[in-house]
């Protein structure tokens, strides 16, 4: 049985009952969306959907809304499991509900564990306590939440270029419906252009990446008010469970969402760091090339909620112009998207432990560069995840002078690439040798842009010691490395 729509309010003003849960309430508050009904009890959170019909989602029935409760669940529970809790019945009447009670469905709830809002990551950010290490924290879990979820079938057109571009056209098709100021109208103009030509150059990228496994089912909406820092550890939360198409995704489009907006709250350091360390843990450094298009999407469809807010019906007028704000706001960030500054490649040269991966590390987010380190590549070269220490005999394994020679080479074609998408890169390995460093110098000069040699010192005594104390640290380079190193001196 189905509440009708008059039915809803009562509904709702029984649920503000304390006495109708089963557990303790510490303070009933009642959050309204434009798709959803929120009550916050104190421990837990119960989620109630709106017979509601946009188009891009519809949970005009109760059949829809118990399949989009169940959804919201299960893709939820892959990265929230000890958030999301299960989906709950309300039976009895309107008047009288019971949650999970004996009889037929009324209605149905998501239940959750509630946490503090202060944890979310846009408020976090905002009182400054939001540091490079939880961005760390959180690259490493999007990677492998990545590397584990459902690849789109060659058969589906998730990842299609067509498919892929269809959302890009209709943000511009929106957008056009609601300006009318002509700094505006040239503004997406030029976006507009770019991203037809963008695309254009990249649809076979697009379909290689599709076939190479990297649409999948993913979260669809991972900015910061969708993440949390609850029990020092990151908690991504609110997966759109209502179109498919938008979580059927390219994993840097998802990417791409929470780098813009970082960089869109004045951010570039640690959208910078939360974008390396995503690369170095899932090694898509392919993915770079799909970056810039993406991050103009991403810039565009937050221009397309800010258009759409700006006209709503019954806002202030401070609203309104805080709205537009944000409108011109984000079409400038997709615009500057748009532009690529001359990139550079720089290297570094310096025994294991000098500094490199340390020093390098605040140039990368300033510049802004794509780092890309020789430990990390080598390990993943022999199929061993950063963080996991093997192959301690210098003379075996993977600091072999044939594994050393083709870690070198794919730093070459990783940095190629980098540099052919726009941007600028930093090669962290010891490049002792000439020959190693020629390849490089080579590039730079094939390409046209600045060849730079980072050069990193310090006293034998000081190397040795870093080594022995950075054994859990992703190299593997450990004192018989080092000795070797010193032995054969470097140029």
């Amino acid at each position: 049985m189905s509440l009708s729509s008059k039915q809803q309010d009562p509904l709702l003003a029984a649920l503000m009952h304390p006495g109708l849960y089963d557990h303790p309430v510490e303070e009933l508050q009642l959050i309204e969306t434009h798709i959803s009904w929120v009550i916050l009890t104190g421990p837990y959170v119960y989620k109630i959907k709106k017979p509601v019909n946009l188009g891009f989602l519809d949970f005009s029935t109760l059949e829809k809304r118990r399949f989009y409760c169940e959804e919201e669940l299960r893709l939820n529970q892959r990265l929230a499991p000890e958030i999301y809790l299960a989906v709950l019945p309300i039976t009895g009447s309107a008047e009288q509900p019971q949650i999970a009670g004996r009889g037929e469905a009324i209605e149905y709830a998501v239940k959750m564990v509630q946490f503090p809002q202060q944890a979310q990551l846009d408020r976090v950010l905002a009182s400054g306590q939001l540091h490079s290490e939880q961005l760390d924290a959180l690259a490493r879990l999007v990677a492998d939440f990545h590397q584990r979820v459902e690849v789109a079938g060659a058969d589906s057109e998730y990842g299609d270029p067509e498919h892929v571009y269809q959302p890009v056209a209709g943000n511009f098709a929106q957008i056009r419906e609601r300006i009318s100021k002509e700094k505006y109208r040239k503004l997406v103009d030029d976006i507009e252009r770019w991203s037809t030509s963008a695309f254009g150059s990249l649809r076979s990228v697009l379909q290689q990446r599709k076939s190479a496994g990297f649409v999948r089912e993913c979260h669809g909406d991972m900015h910061l008010r969708n993440i949390a820092w609850v029990n020092d550890k990151p908690v991504v939360f609110d997966c759109i469970e209502f179109n498919p198409n938008l979580r059927w995704i390219d994993v840097i489009s998802e990417v791409a969402f929470l780098v813009m907006d970082l960089q869109d709250r004045q951010q570039l350091p640690l959208a910078q760091r939360f974008l390396n360390s995503y690369l170095g843990y899932s090694g898509d450094y392919a993915g770079v090339g799909v970056l810039r298009f993406y991050l103009v999407y991403r810039a565009m469809v937050r221009a397309v909620v800010e258009a759409i807010r700006s006209q709503q019906k019954g806002i202030s007028q401070k609203e309104q112009a805080e709205a537009e704000t944000g409108f011109f706001t984000y079409l400038e960030l997709a615009q500057h998207y748009t532009r690529i500054d001359a990139p550079r490649l720089l290297i570094t040269h310096g025994l294991s432990a000098s500094g490199k991966s340390t020093l390098t590390r605040p140039l990368l987010e300033h510049l802004p560069a794509i780092r890309i380190r020789s430990d990390v590549e080598r390990k993943r070269l022999f199929g061993i995840k950063a963080g996991k220490s093997r192959w301690a005999d210098s003379k075996e394994g993977i600091y072999t002078s044939e594994a050393t020679q083709a870690t070198y080479e794919k730093l070459l074609k990783l940095a190629a690439g980098v540099i052919d998408a726009g941007y600028s890169v930093i090669v962290d390995a010891t490049f002792l040798k000439q020959d190693q460093r020629q390849p490089f110098r080579q590039l730079a000069e094939a390409k046209q842009i600045p060849f730079i040699i980072l050069d990193f010192t310090a006293s034998a005594d000081t190397l040795r010691r870093r080594i022995t104390e950075r054994e859990k640290e992703v190299s593997d380079a450990d004192l018989s490395v080092l000795e070797q190193q010193l032995a054969q001196g470097y140029s």
